[in-house]
């Protein structure tokens, strides 16, 4: 008996509880639940999600049934930890990953399948009660890692040529240009997914405020002495208003409804962009100046606002010089250091043109906070989030992909060009740019009809205006007939006049808050129009559809189908759907006019919108199409939505070195956040007047920000050319045989000729779980200087991209990462790793390197990608190292790549025997080749001449699928 008792006496400790100094914890499915001894938390469970991943939920009651699984995560609890306990910590060990919790606190940390240490909760979770639309929810916080020197990468898309985020604030937030991902990957090789969908903070936790606000921490004081900035509006050369202000805030519409009235200028409509407030057509300028003295001491954290021309100096010295189109703003940072009571001269000069400004600061906090790992989101109902651990930073980001669902594959034909612009207005514009491609031999494979195809008093009717678009299935059919395909803009708006609008209404799938003023609101038809009405023609109602609800999602799905893919159109662009219900409204109003959704308020939804509305039409068109892919170009993103066949791209960027520049990183890191198909506006969205008007002053520069913009897109996942006035295409910019024509012309046929090299990649974004865009710090994390370089990137494992984003720069500095010996592409100089050089960047080309050991198959010049699916290929072998590559290839556009249905051919370089031994086909698809040409071509380090993608190799084999040995000259 007395055995019995204690057997049974110990199954109990083990199974349901602990010491009772401690707390508590209970076995469940996959994990366990704790019931802390202190501290906020009541209870913090943990499950495991696979070999390699678990999910931390904690919450400050005992109620889980609560807490949602939210909308990124598909996976579902699996696995079966190993749960031990000692001395008042509990451990739940995976085959490659090890997490512990500690009994009295409830803090959890986490190691590696090697058993080291890689990341640990340094405070208590936080929680503070909100209540929304009527609905309790939590403002929730978490710190890791205090004062950690790792790197962190992903979280989406962000436009302030941030890439290593360490040391950085970081706002996720859906806005056109900028992209929440609330995800994370770090050097130390593992990601951690926030699961939250509202709107989150990465950095300091404090959200930042308008400087010199109560509560800011900034004294200041005009230059007449004041308390508040002196404010200085100038019409012409006329001073017209000084005044003192205490913040600077024309942030938003309401905001500017502020303006003096003494200082408003004339305007008119404007007759381009979602340009609500029309163009000043006289010359505005605001000068605030003011002495700003700090209560802390430190670095001083800015961020301007803004849109149009604006400066920003400190102490005389200009900081910041931005230009952005006035629909459009977006913030800008800059940092101070400060000290605590010492004033520092601050002036902000701005060119308003009917635009938008304000300037928002944080103080300073300690360097073992900002050196942390922080999620700071406004609501939730717990602190809930996912950890992955891995060998390197691609497995982190398989991790990923294993909760939020695979990387959907695209068709072919999208890694090929894409022609668009903003807008073709007629059937015959669109189909001429497609015959001229053809005629010129100029490679294209996708053109793009963007909006307003319908007439301007019927958005949402999802049909073309046939005064314009007689025949628009014809003009399909021909895009077809000339072996391209064309994508449509569609997107998630209505008009109250509108059919679709009606009947999706009718089941309560409409936010009628964008139509519906609060009461009380200002009825002044000024105030209505501004706040209500968009910027076609007069202005019109308008609402979006609510994708949360699923019979919305099944009747938005059948009104696109039915209007729009029954005429053969091969892709959506789903634009605006962030969403972007109507340029420069505030945050706040932003989530008011989304709710209410079928899921719950639209702030605690806010970031999610783009994830539900693309994967409703991806899952529908699935079932409409079994076999064929989906493909989708978003404007927006969120966690999961790879597995949705959608792309995304950058936005309504503008037309600046500045921006390009921006673009590397911003694409570097939305690759990383588990998304690998990226793109782009060639040249940018937006454009200054100069380049608009085609000033012969300016007109050089134009072209050149162009050709240095195409350059670079050639070597990022999608190859897009898109934008507003002038027109893109490459014959419309520049005159056949000119320099810069001619360079376009050849990145253009090298992006083909590099096909199957870059649809390997795409292969392996599915197979592999890879990424086409690479931060260099992924493949050399040994090389600490690698994290923080933001303007190279890798393509593959071969190519490191450089691109020149400096006006008549003719050469550029570059980091070549230790760890490799790479050849320049442009002139055949073989280089150790470890090094800066400065890298030659004449007009017609981009500074380029190859990694040594590299196999790079190329294949035929072509006009669309699957021109000669049977092509020959040349591999090209980089010698220096060994090397490998597996040639991936399918069908191109079905979804027997999900069956097993494609082929890898292995491809193996041995430098010590000199052999490169093509290995035994695996696989097959459809329309398979039996036979093979294949020639090779090898580089050696002494060669010194420009790498020619054009030339065969001089070692040839007729490959049949057996497994074959060259041996290099």
């Amino acid at each position: 008996m007395k055995t019995l008792s204690r057997l049974a006496l110990c199954a109990l400790l083990a199974t349901s509880s602990t010491a009772a100094l401690a707390g508590s914890f209970q076995k469940v499915d996959h994990g366990i639940i704790v019931s802390p001894d202190k501290g906020p938390a009541k209870r913090v469970r943990i499950l495991a999600f696979g070999d390699e991943a678990f999910r931390v939920t904690a919450i400050p009651d005992e109620n889980f049934e609560a807490v949602s699984d939210g909308v990124m995560v598909t996976a579902k609890p699996d696995g079966d930890p190993v749960i031990s306990e000692d001395r008042g910590t509990v451990t739940l060990k995976l085959p490659s990953a090890t997490a512990r919790v500690n009994l009295t606190s409830g803090q959890v940390s986490f190691l590696d399948g090697s058993g080291k240490a890689i990341l640990s909760e340094s405070s208590r979770a936080a929680f503070e009660p909100k209540t929304v639309e009527g609905q309790k929810f939590l403002a929730v916080r978490q710190q890791f890692n205090r004062g950690t020197d790792e790197g962190f990468y992903g979280l989406g898309q962000h436009q302030n040529g941030q890439m290593n985020y360490r040391g950085e604030d970081v706002e996720l937030a859906q806005h056109n240009m900028d992209i929440a991902v609330p995800f994370v990957v770090s050097t130390r090789n593992y990601g951690l997914l926030w699961n939250n969908n509202s709107i989150t903070r990465f950095g300091n936790p404090k959200s930042y405020a308008l400087a010199g606000s109560e509560g800011d921490g900034l004294k200041i004081v005009g230059t007449d002495g004041k308390p508040g900035w002196t404010a200085q509006y100038y019409l012409g050369d006329r001073l017209a208003v000084t005044q003192s202000e205490k913040v600077i805030n024309y942030q938003y519409i309401r905001d500017n409804m502020r303006w003096p009235e003494a200082a408003k200028a004339q305007t008119v409509a404007s007759t381009a962009g979602q340009n609500t407030a029309g163009n000043a057509v006289q010359t505005q300028r605001v000068i605030w100046s003011g002495k700003v003295t700090p209560g802390k001491s430190g670095l001083h954290r800015f961020r301007l606002y803004s849109s149009s021309y604006v400066k920003v100096f400190v102490n005389g010295k200009e900081v910041l010089e931005r230009w952005r189109q006035n629909w459009n703003p977006w913030y800008h940072n800059f940092d101070v250091p400060l000290t605590a009571g010492k004033a520092a001269d601050i002036r902000v000069e701005w060119e308003p043109n009917a635009g938008y400004i304000a300037l928002v600061h944080n103080d300073p906090i300690p360097d073992a906070d900002r050196y942390s790992l922080s999620f700071t989101s406004e609501l939730g109902q717990a602190v809930d989030y996912f950890v992955t651990a891995a060998k390197d930073m691609d497995g982190a980001i398989a991790g990923y992909r294993k909760l939020t669902g695979k990387s959907a594959m695209l068709p072919e034909w999208a890694y090929g060009f894409w022609q668009s612009r903003q807008r073709y207005e007629t059937q015959d514009q669109l189909l001429d740019v497609v015959r001229e491609f053809r005629r010129r031999n100029l490679p294209l494979d996708n053109i793009v009809l963007d909006w307003r195809y319908w007439e301007d008093d019927n958005w949402g009717c999802h049909c073309v205006d046939k005064t314009r678009f007689a025949d628009a299935k014809g003009m399909v059919d021909e895009v077809h007939a000339l072996n391209a395909r064309i994508m449509i803009s569609v997107w998630p708006k209505f008009y109250p006049t509108t059919d679709n609008y009606k009947e999706l209404d009718k089941i309560g799938g409409i936010y009628r808050r964008m139509v519906e003023q609060r009461p009380g609101e200002s009825k002044d038809p000024k105030y209505i129009s501004k706040m209500y009405r968009d910027w076609v023609g007069p202005g019109y109602a308008n609402a979006f559809y609510d994708p949360y609800n699923p019979k919305a999602q099944d009747i938005y799905w059948r009104q696109i189908r039915e209007n729009l893919g029954d005429l053969g159109f091969d892709a959506w662009w789903l634009d605006a759907d962030e969403p972007d219900f109507h340029s420069n409204l505030s945050i706040e109003e932003r989530a008011y006019r989304m709710s209410p959704t079928a899921k719950g308020p639209g702030a605690a939804l806010f970031n999610s919108f783009p994830l539900v509305h693309s994967e409703g039409v991806y899952q529908r068109q699935l079932i409409s199409k079994p076999n064929v892919r989906p493909f989708i170009l978003s404007r927006s993103g969120f966690g999961g939505i790879q597995r949705a066949g959608t792309a995304v791209w950058s936005g309504d960027v503008a037309s600046r070195w500045d921006d390009l520049r921006d673009q590397i990183s911003a694409g570097v890191n939305l690759s990383m956040s588990g998304i690998p198909n990226w793109t782009h506006d060639i040249g940018g969205f937006a454009l200054e007047d100069r380049y608009t008007k085609q000033d012969p002053a300016h007109i050089d520069e134009w072209r050149e920000l162009n050709l240095r913009w195409f350059q670079f897109g050639a070597f990022t996942p999608l190859f897009r050319s898109h934008g507003e006035a002038p027109k893109r295409e490459i014959y419309e910019i520049a005159p056949a045989g000119s320099p810069m024509y001619s360079s376009m012309e050849w990145y253009l046929k090298l992006r083909y000729r590099l096909m199957p090299y870059i649809y390997t990649l795409a292969g392996d974004t599915w197979q592999k779980d890879g990424t086409i865009m690479r931060g260099l710090v992924m493949d050399f994390p040994a090389d600490l200087k690698a994290r923080n370089i933001n303007d190279e990137y890798m393509f593959g494992g071969a190519f490191l991209v450089a691109p020149v984003t400096e006006f008549k720069a003719r050469s550029r500095q570059v980091y070549l990462p230790a760890g490799a010996d790479w050849y320049d592409f442009n002139s055949g100089a073989y280089y150790k790793g470890g090094q800066e050089i400065r890298a030659e960047a004449p007009y017609e080309r981009m500074p380029l390197f190859v990694r040594s050991g590299s196999i790079v198959p190329t294949g035929p010049e072509i006009e669309y990608t699957r021109e000669e699916p049977d092509g020959p290929i040349v591999l090209h072998i980089f010698t220096g190292a060994d090397g490998s590559f597996s040639l991936y290839e399918d069908d191109g556009t079905s979804e027997g790549y999900k069956r097993g249905e494609y082929t890898r051919i292995p491809i193996q370089w041995n430098e010590a025997k000199g052999e490169l031994t093509i290995g035994k086909r695996e696989g097959g698809h459809g329309g398979m080749t039996s036979k093979r040409a294949i020639s090779v071509r090898f580089y050696d380090k002494g060669t010194s001449r420009p790498v020619d993608f054009a030339e065969n190799g001089k070692s040839a084999v007729v490959y049949d699928g057996s497994a074959v040995t060259v041996r290099k000259p």
